[in-house]
């Protein structure tokens, strides 16, 4: 019975602590709600007060002029007249930070505008006391702050007329017109074009200016298509380069620049043609004739590297015979024309090597046994050259310049005379192995160790010709494949050893296209 109601006791004390934390936790959830809303309501006045204030703060934090002050010294320069300045102590430079500041406010617009007006009157008191610089300064000013167009264009007009009454346009065309009288059309201040061109600066509208100078225009072109005619293309260009300066849209100008490309076409031909025939100092002319009035011309800078490799041919034969004065003249004129240093460097080696050789050809006679070692030495250095292919370059090391050598020192030896012998079928059987290998450069070393060996033998013809065709058909597949440069090489070798070759015209126009391209 006891133990009955001890169990009781303790469950209504366990009921009754259970109600009460109850009513605790409940009275604690109904204090937090009340919490959060407070705290919520403040964060909504910090936001907005944040918003409205955003722009003091801003200026407290960060240290910005107030926009207040920047007007306040924009208002002091218009005030002083200061409207513009370099280093921003101007009215218009003191209005554009305020805008920047605040693009909103109306202040700095009315600012700039106010300004603007400010810089018309200037215009206008400079105008008016005759300072034309000073009335142009300001009215650019004013344009600049984009002032009503009626008012700057007025002011533009007085000043075009102030500028006209000082210049003395009626002056400027008696003088244009007598020097266009006298066809002294554009070689000076005081010519006729330049003078024309003055006054339609002041006036652009000028009728006689405009007449004055379609007629010294006309006379300018005239001059360049003469000088087309006789074949001096760098002035006439020259002269077209100038009238277009005057007037671009000239109506003799087309005609004019036609005359000029077929009289540069002439003259690059002549070139070329001179070039074939071996006259390189006619081509030389006709090349830089073309650049100096079309610098960028591929087909003249071409042609003109071309007769400088020909200069160096020259002064390699020329040092082959012994005759260096000329071979010097020739290397002189190579270098003149660009040719590269290590060209040049190579050339002069070979002929000091054929001034090493003449040497050895004019020292006095040597004892038997000696002339014997020399003459060893020479016929084993002329297979070694024949060995290389090298019958006639580079001069002083060639099996040619080394059987003359050995012809000198002993011209009754059998060994000699049977090495004389043997180079002429050598140098065709080399010719027909490079050829057959596709060797063109190699081949055409040969031919000429076998043209200059044998200069009337019947089978040189067809070997200059399969030559050629051979560096054409080389030409054509490297052409294919993108290598401009080496089938402009090809044009000009195959031209080198057959200029009448049927085949020829097609390829230089595929080789014209692609650079042209």
């Amino acid at each position: 019975m006891s133990r009955d109601a001890d169990r009781q006791d303790r469950a209504h004390e366990v009921l009754t602590r259970v109600r009460r934390e109850g009513r605790w936790w409940w009275l604690q959830a109904r204090h937090a709600r009340r919490i959060w809303r407070w705290a919520l309501l403040v964060a909504a006045l910090l936001f907005v007060a944040l918003v409205l204030l955003r722009r003091p703060l801003a200026n407290w934090f960060w240290d910005a002029p107030p926009i207040e002050h920047l007007l306040h010294q924009g208002d002091r320069a218009l005030a002083d007249g200061r409207l513009t300045a370099a280093d921003g102590t101007g009215a218009r430079e003191w209005y554009q930070a305020a805008q920047a500041v605040d693009s909103d406010r109306g202040e700095p617009r009315a600012g700039l505008a106010r300004t603007g007006q400010a810089a018309l009157q200037q215009a206008r008191s400079a105008l008016a006391r005759g300072d034309v610089p000073a009335a142009e300064a300001a009215l650019a000013l004013a344009r600049a702050l984009q002032v009503p167009q009626r008012d700057a264009e007025a002011l533009a007009q007085q000043l075009r007329q102030q500028r006209v009454a000082r210049a003395g346009v009626d002056g400027l065309l008696a003088r244009a017109a007598a020097a266009l009288q006298a066809q002294r059309l554009d070689d000076g201040p005081d010519s006729a074009l330049p003078l024309y061109q003055q006054v339609l600066a002041l006036v652009p509208t000028h009728v006689q200016a405009l007449e004055g100078r379609e007629d010294a225009l006309s006379d300018l072109l005239q001059q360049a298509r003469a000088a087309a005619v006789r074949g001096d293309v760098a002035a006439a260009a020259a002269a077209v380069r100038r009238a277009r300066g005057f007037d671009a849209g000239h109506v003799d100008l087309p005609a004019t620049e036609e005359a000029v490309n077929i009289a540069l076409e002439r003259r690059l031909r002549e070139g070329q043609a001179a070039l074939r025939r071996q006259r390189l100092e006619a081509a030389a002319t006709a090349f830089q004739a073309v650049l100096a009035a079309a610098p960028d011309d591929p087909a003249a800078r071409q042609g003109l590297q071309q007769v400088a490799q020909a200069h160096l041919q020259r002064a390699a034969r020329l040092a082959g015979d012994f005759r260096f004065d000329a071979a010097d003249q020739a290397l002189a004129s190579a270098e003149t024309l660009g040719a590269p240093a290590r060209t040049l460097a190579d050339a002069r080696r070979g002929i000091e090597q054929a001034m090493q050789a003449q040497r050895a050809l004019q020292a006095p006679a040597a004892p038997r046994a000696q002339r014997e070692r020399s003459l060893m030495a020479l016929l084993r250095r002329m297979e070694d050259a024949e060995a290389r292919g090298d019958f006639l370059a580079p001069p002083g090391r060639s099996a040619y310049d080394a059987l003359r050598e050995a012809q000198a020192l002993a011209p009754q030896d059998l060994r000699v005379r049977a090495a004389a012998r043997r180079l002429l079928p050598a140098s065709r059987t080399c010719f027909e192995d490079r050829l057959r290998e596709n060797r063109v450069v190699a081949a055409g070393a040969c031919l000429d160790a076998w043209q200059t060996l044998a200069g009337s033998d019947a089978a040189l013809p067809p070997a200059r010709q399969r030559l050629a065709q051979r560096w054409l058909a080389i030409g054509s597949e490297r052409l294919g494949a993108g290598d401009l440069d080496f089938a402009a090489q090809a044009l000009e070798q195959a031209r080198h050893w057959q200029p009448d070759l049927p085949e020829l015209p097609a390829f230089a126009e595929r080789v014209r296209s692609a650079q042209g391209g």
